[in-house]
């Protein structure tokens, strides 16, 4: 099984948060938004347990991927419990309601493949989000933390692809909900998320950091000039690739799943 390598290969070369020196912050190089971004990754990696319910009900007849969500959620809470670290260092840690307000689990998608498509986008946008802020961010720590994660997310989003592929090669008839997944989330002028677009009236995030918040933080003071459309376009090139279709355009995009549903 796929799941078997990955653990191995995950087992092998994963960073460990004992391994993290929190005692080696440096305060004098901290700034407001560090504690924003932080305390706003904390509440986008809480929905990591809701999102592990959700796929081994979803794939309840797929030992393989349900694995691999396994090995995938460990890591995401490995995230979630990293940044509440520092975050305690600082006597800044969010609080116990929201983060719990954010366990029920999704409903299924249209289909699986749908699923995991949107999977393949909330990793490759974590992913790009996490590695401009690792540049950005001056304290060692908390920019240590930001490239572990960086880098574990682009090696999910490299799992989600490959489990889209094989699912998509045994059920193509899901290849139109790939594609309405794929345009509802590039065709905006401001970075969607799964967690932002299911969990954002939860009455327990009000007025509390929510991933929104260091998504806008992120499009604010630290993405240069176009870098959303080139993150929208780095995930359509990603879904070109997976389908085999020209995916390079929200108008393409568009026409492909006129296609698909003619």
């Amino acid at each position: 099984m796929h799941s078997s390598d990955v653990f191995t290969h995950y087992e092998r070369s994963h960073w460990r948060l004992s391994d993290v020196d929190f005692s080696a912050i440096r305060r004098d190089l901290l700034r407001p938004e560090y504690v924003t971004m932080a305390r706003s990754s904390v509440m986008g990696e809480s929905n990591v347990i809701a999102a592990v319910h959700g796929f081994l009900n979803e794939f309840v007849d797929d030992y393989d991927f349900s694995s691999f969500a396994v090995v995938w959620g460990y890591q995401e809470v490995q995230h979630h419990n990293a940044f509440r670290a520092w975050l305690r260092e600082l006597d800044a840690d969010v609080d116990d309601a929201p983060v719990a307000a954010m366990r029920e689990p999704y409903a299924p998608g249209t289909t699986p493949s749908a699923t995991l498509a949107t999977n393949i986008i909330s990793e490759l946008t974590v992913n790009h989000v996490y590695k401009s802020l690792a540049r950005y961010v001056e304290e060692p720590v908390l920019r240590e933390l930001l490239g572990n994660a960086s880098r574990d997310e682009a090696a999910h989003a490299r799992e989600f692809i490959h489990y889209c592929r094989q699912r998509l090669r045994r059920h193509p008839e899901e290849l139109p909900s790939v594609l309405e997944t794929l345009y509802v989330y590039t065709a905006d002028t401001r970075i969607k998320h799964p967690v932002s677009m299911f969990k954002d009236n939860l009455v327990e995030l009000k007025d509390h950091e929510t991933i929104d918040t260091g998504f806008e933080l992120f499009l604010e003071q630290v993405a240069d000039a176009g870098e959303l459309e080139a993150l929208q376009g780095k995930i359509r090139k990603t879904f070109t690739g997976l389908t085999d279709l020209d995916l390079s355009s929200n108008s393409r995009v568009r026409r492909a799943l006129a296609d698909q549903l003619a």
